[in-house]
């Protein structure tokens, strides 16, 4: 390019540039009022469209603050202890309120760490928390709980903001919590006294069961999708086998069979529970479900993967859990979160077998003949909790999604 050319191209550039920078400068000093002509009341169709939802917007905030305010809440405050941890032992509770407190802390360290999903997370659960503290109908030594796991999360917050270097911890206390937290409200095989698992119920129930099926059918999907891909045919078969009979069954049919054929054909007794028969089979049944989705995970990815790796030495086991799996995870993570938000709310066929979950505490308290046609408050009740959960479950995979997708690109 000649010197003349360049000077052009360079003076046409500075034009550019100052003629385009008053403008760029106008757009973004526009007042509120311009924003929102723009954007709400540009056009009749956009204005027309503008007043019927905020017409409808205030139609529906009215008649939901008058629902509110007219209905008598009585009947979820009265039973609120019974809707949340079912007959459990009042002079037992404290194991309980340990796992929150346990919990509270690793969100307020999460949320420090991690921000993101995390700040999502402890600002939700520190909601929750709050509006249960200063609502008239808690007892004060509820409320104080309460705050006290508002303060732990406060705590783990700043802990986990100004001491990067625990991350590791906080990993392995995660892990622990399921286990730990289990075993104390168990009662640690008989090391401090027992809770029997009939005494669990209401939201107690519906969450032990959910987290104690994600996480075992988690690694056990994993090794049926690989297995169904396995060069054995001993192996492949028998994964094919497990996976298409599974997923020919209800999960109704699935819990049956937990809690009447498995007794009959051990002969009877077996020592194991209905509240353990029901995680197995909600476990297996998950498994099956999940084990597909990684299976389209691992065929989604190219084969140039499996080349590099073995260009770079890697021997099968390594390419497979180091190399192909991540990236089939990643590919899957919608599909195995909205498995894990259906296992939550398929906890609720549970009370077919007479186990008394969440929704199922709340139906059997409507049949209460003090509060017969009173099941509307119950079930509002009920539908937020599962909202408020089944929502975090979503934004958290969303979180994680584009933090993946940053971390690619």
């Amino acid at each position: 390019m000649s010197n003349d050319n360049l000077q052009h191209t360079v003076a046409t550039n500075d034009r550019l540039e100052v003629t385009d920078s008053p403008r760029l400068k106008v757009e973004k000093n526009k007042t509120i009022g311009e924003t929102l002509k723009k954007n709400l009341f540009d056009g009749w169709k956009n204005t027309f469209l503008t007043i019927v939802t905020a017409l409808f917007s205030i139609f529906v905030i009215y008649q939901v603050i008058n629902f509110v305010l007219s209905n008598s809440w009585d009947v979820v405050y009265v039973h609120l202890r019974l809707l949340m941890i079912g007959q459990y032992p009042l002079e037992e509770i404290w194991r309980i309120w340990f796992a929150l407190y346990y919990a509270s802390f690793m969100i307020g360290a999460t949320w420090g760490l991690w921000e993101g999903a995390g700040k999502a997370v402890g600002l939700t659960f520190g909601s929750v928390f709050l509006a249960f503290a200063v609502i008239p109908w808690t007892t004060l030594n509820t409320s104080l709980n309460l705050a006290a796991c508002i303060v732990l999360i406060t705590a783990g917050y700043l802990i986990g903001h100004k001491v990067k270097k625990i991350k590791l911890a906080v990993l392995i206390l995660w892990a622990l919590y399921i286990p730990l937290t289990l075993g104390l409200i168990m009662g640690f095989g008989g090391l401090i006294d027992p809770v029997l698992s009939r005494n669990w119920g209401g939201w107690l129930l519906t969450v032990i069961l959910a987290s104690v099926s994600i996480v075992g059918c988690f690694p056990l999907g994993i090794l049926l999708a690989l297995g169904r891909r396995s060069s054995l045919p001993v192996v492949k078969y028998f994964c094919i086998g497990y996976i298409e009979l599974v997923r020919g069954m209800p999960l109704i049919m699935v819990l049956f069979i937990g809690q009447l054929l498995i007794p009959l054909f051990l002969g009877g007794s077996t020592g194991i529970d209905n509240v353990t028969r029901a995680m197995i089979a909600y476990t297996f049944f998950a498994a099956a479900y999940l084990a597909e989705d990684v299976r389209g995970g691992l065929q989604s990815i190219p084969t140039g993967q499996f080349e590099a790796a073995q260009a770079l030495g890697l021997n099968k086991i390594k390419t497979t859990f180091f190399i192909i799996l991540p990236q089939a995870l990643k590919a899957v993570i919608p599909a195995m979160v909205g498995l894990f938000i259906t296992i939550l709310k398929d906890t609720s066929l549970v009370a077919i077998i007479g186990l008394a979950d969440f929704l199922g505490t709340a139906r059997r308290i409507s049949n209460n003949p003090d509060y017969l046609g009173r099941y509307l408050e119950l079930y509002i009740f009920v539908a937020a909790f599962y909202f408020i959960f089944c929502y975090l479950m979503a934004y958290v995979s969303r979180y994680l999604e584009r933090s993946l997708a940053r971390g690619n690109s």
